[in-house]
């Protein structure tokens, strides 16, 4: 029977555990795979120090999994409790095994009296959002050997690394649900028209956005925009970019609102040294028109009921390339049937990169029932194709009566 004492820290410990798994989850690399990131650093530390192997682990309820190894001795994932490395993770400090077949926690293990006949470990914990440990970087040999001090810190500092990469990986993770929090949670309901809309990054986080929200005229405002480059650096503009148009909601004409926005945001996007393409639009329900802006962007399409197609008239620099620049309101009228498109040029590259193949996503406008239908059809073309090497942002905008 346990004491009171046994029990709390039982308890304990299975609340560990919990965090622990969580931070691992939060981190998001397990289905990644091989990643060239972490391949580098195994090669260096197998060369470095002439092993059999070394690996970075990660270790999970119950088995542990080589996020990546390097070496002639292939370590193969395995059980929970018979890894090295679940020892690692229960303590801050580098585990060092000289010999294993003299340590009594290990001698009988599977992997020491069997293939592959581990006689040396070395492993530092890693670790994951919360300080919670992980994983390792460790060294395996078949060999006893001795490490000594300046080994020891020569791979304390090949496992910051590693360290610095999984931090880096748990800062895009977090700055990935910012962002995905910016973009609208909740489909408009507007009469007699459908709208829809997505943004898929090519990485973690991305430079695209779309947004959507009522003027206090009862008038929906819709944003697609496209910032130059990728990454982190990139939805920091957007964020920017974001807010500073949402500031112009009461400007009736899209022309004025770029304007006004371009010249509070000029200063910042030549500091970054970056661009902005953007199409800013408002739709009158009572006229039926598309009332629009076009800062450099230019892709759009308007598909009508009848099947035709053209591009809507473009007009203006992206902002950030001159301080007075300012744009003019462009009016489409939209009929029954008729379809507006905005998006990327991501978009463009899930085909053949060029705008030879705007034919081709007015062919899926055709093709498709509602937005809804339209958008979800890009959607699942940019994950069927897997890696991107741009941000995919579609907004579609139908009248229904």
């Amino acid at each position: 029977m346990p004491t009171a004492t046994e029990s709390r820290a039982a308890v304990l410990t299975a609340v560990d555990e919990l965090a622990r798994l969580r931070s691992l989850e939060m981190l998001d690399v397990l289905r990644r795979g091989p990643e060239e990131r972490f391949d580098r650093i195994t090669r260096m530390a197998q060369q470095l120090f002439g092993v059999s192997a070394a690996a970075v682990t990660l270790v999970t309820d119950r088995v542990q999994v080589h996020k990546s190894q390097h070496g002639p001795m292939a370590l193969g994932d395995g059980p929970r409790e018979a890894a090295f490395c679940d020892h690692t993770i229960r303590d801050s400090a580098m585990l060092v095994v000289e010999d294993a077949t003299e340590d009594e926690r290990f001698a009988t293990n599977p992997s020491v009296v069997g293939s592959p006949h581990i006689r040396f470990y070395a492993g530092q914990p890693l670790e994951g959002p919360g300080g919670h440990r992980v994983g390792a970087l460790c060294l395996v040999d078949d060999r006893p050997r001795h490490f000594s001090e300046a080994e020891q810190g020569l791979l304390a500092e090949l496992a910051s690394w590693v360290q610095r990469e999984l931090d880096r990986t748990a800062e895009l993770d977090s700055a990935a649900r910012v962002q995905q929090a910016l973009l609208p949670r909740r489909v408009p309901e507007v009469a007699g028209y459908e709208v829809a809309g997505m943004c898929l990054p090519a990485g973690s986080v991305g430079g695209d956005f779309f947004d959507w929200y009522h003027a206090p005229d009862g008038q929906l405002v819709v944003t697609l925009a496209d910032v130059m480059g990728k990454g982190l650096p990139a939805s920091i503009i957007m964020a920017t970019v974001r807010a500073v148009m949402r500031s112009t909601t009461r400007d009736g004409d899209p022309g004025q609102a770029l304007t006004r926005a371009a010249a509070t945001l000029h200063e910042d996007l030549e500091r970054t040294g970056r661009m902005v393409t953007l199409c800013h639009a408002r739709l009158d329900t009572v006229a039926h028109e598309l009332h629009y802006a076009d800062a450099g962007h230019g892709l759009m399409l308007l598909v009508r009921a009848d099947g035709s197609a053209h591009r809507p008239q473009d007009g203006g620099l992206p902002l950030g390339v001159l301080p007075d620049q300012t744009w003019t309101e462009q009016v489409v009228q939209l009929q029954p049937g008729d379809t507006a498109i905005a998006f990327s040029d991501g978009l463009l590259d899930l085909y053949d990169g060029t705008l030879d193949s705007l034919e081709q996503i007015a062919d899926v406008v055709r093709d498709c029932v509602d937005a809804t239908h339209l958008v979800d059809r890009f959607t699942v073309l940019a994950r069927r194709l897997g890696v991107r090497v741009d941000d995919v942002t579609v907004v579609a905008v139908r009248r229904t009566t």
